[in-house]
């Protein structure tokens, strides 16, 4: 037993990947693929997306919102692991990495259930509000421009249903929402969205060490 939160080292890490994780083989060529890229670093990790498979399995949602799609890996898995009747809109502004997400929801066969929204997020954000009213997602994964994540926050919760669950990555931001002297906007954005949702008596949270820090947070009313 242990009362705190270990660190994996490279050979736990292995191990985690070798008998906590089932990728499908394309989603291992989209990870793979995607790793090529300058920005690779963006991609979730395969235990992460293998976490939020199991996620999608249990809450079963008929609505699912992302805010960042890069080339498609979050989206893929979340597809994969929802019913027929899911329909999932993901937003981004970089043309050219959804174009892979597209070949590959197409390659899936989940092309159907994938609604991408190109332009500004925040835009999209309020077009949703718009044509929807607000609580109208089951699900939201957040993984966008960390400068902006105060501003998303706000609009996204009224997006989300009572009960839904919000997903925010990168809550860690690689250590630096820890480092006082670092005060660039990307980090201000983190720290200032950790302590919105801490405030939010709205919202049950819970923060766990999944790569780089993902924040669970339930609306509860």
């Amino acid at each position: 037993m242990t009362q705190t939160t270990g660190v994996l080292d490279e050979r736990m890490y292995q191990y985690l990947l070798d008998f906590g994780t089932r990728e499908e083989s394309l989603l291992k060529q989209l990870r793979e693929e995607t790793s090529r890229d300058p920005m690779a670093r963006m991609q979730i990790s395969p235990e992460q997306g293998q976490f939020m498979k199991m996620l999608v399995w249990l809450l079963n949602p008929k609505s699912i919102l992302e805010i960042g799609t890069f080339t498609g890996y979050s989206s893929l898995c979340m597809a994969l692991a929802s019913q027929e009747d899911c329909k999932i809109v993901t937003c981004d502004m970089d043309e050219t990495w959804t174009k892979t997400a597209n070949r590959y929801w197409s390659e899936a066969g989940v092309d159907d259930k994938v609604e991408l929204k190109l332009g500004d997020a925040m835009d999209s954000i309020r077009a949703l509000l718009e044509s929807t009213g607000g609580e109208s997602f089951d699900l939201i994964f957040l993984d966008a421009d960390k400068e902006n994540y105060p501003n998303y926050y706000p609009r996204l919760k009224q997006l989300l249903k009572p009960g839904g669950l919000m997903l925010i990555d990168n809550v860690f931001w690689s250590g630096k929402v820890a480092d006082p002297t670092d005060t660039s906007e990307p980090t201000a954005g983190v720290r200032e969205l950790n302590r919105l949702l801490l405030e939010d008596a709205e919202m049950d949270i819970s923060m766990i060490p999944l790569s780089d820090g993902l924040t669970l947070a339930r609306r509860s009313i």
